[in-house]
C-alpha cells in the first residue's frame, strides 16, 4: 500500500453525521452574528463586521444544503462542508487579513478553527436520502 496515494479523507474518521451537522450549523451562524455583542466588538467594527459576514453566510448556506434540516436543498453537503472550511479559513485569518490582530483576534481564531475541524470530522453522507 502506497501512502502517498491516499488524501487526508483516508485517515481522518468522520464522527459527525449530517443531521448533527445541521443543527451545529444554525447554533453556529447565530452564534457568530452574536459574538459581535457577546464580546463586545462594535457593530460597525470590522471585527464585528467579519462576525456578522460569517454568520449570516453560515445560516444562508444552510437554508440552502440538500440535508436534513436544510429547507431549500439546492447545496451539494460537499459543497456545504467546503463552504464550511472556507468559512473556517478566513474566520480564523480575518485579524491578520484585516489588520486588527493587535486589538483582537482569540474569538475569531477560536471559531475558525472549530469550523474547519466541524467540516473535517463530518460525514458527507446524508444519513437518509432527502426528498427535493
Amino acid at each position: 500500500m502506497d501512502v502517498f496515494n491516499y488524501s487526508l479523507k483516508h485517515y481522518v474518521m468522520k464522527i459527525i453525521d449530517t443531521k448533527t451537522h445541521g443543527y451545529m450549523d444554525y447554533i453556529m451562524g447565530i452564534f457568530l452574528i452574536a459574538c459581535p455583542s457577546l464580546f463586545d466588538l462594535g457593530h460597525e467594527t470590522v471585527q464585528g463586521i467579519v462576525f456578522y459576514a460569517a454568520g449570516a453566510a453560515a445560516v444562508v448556506y444552510s437554508i440552502l444544503t440538500n440535508y436534513e434540516l436544510g429547507l431549500v436543498k439546492i447545496i451539494p453537503m460537499k459543497i456545504h462542508l467546503t463552504l464550511d472550511f472556507l468559512s473556517g479559513v478566513f474566520l480564523a485569518t480575518s485579524p491578520w487579513l484585516f489588520g486588527f490582530a493587535e486589538t483582537v483576534y482569540g474569538p475569531h481564531l477560536t471559531l475558525g478553527i472549530i469550523e474547519i475541524l466541524v467540516s473535517i470530522l463530518t460525514s458527507h453522507k446524508i444519513t437518509r436520502e432527502v426528498e427535493v
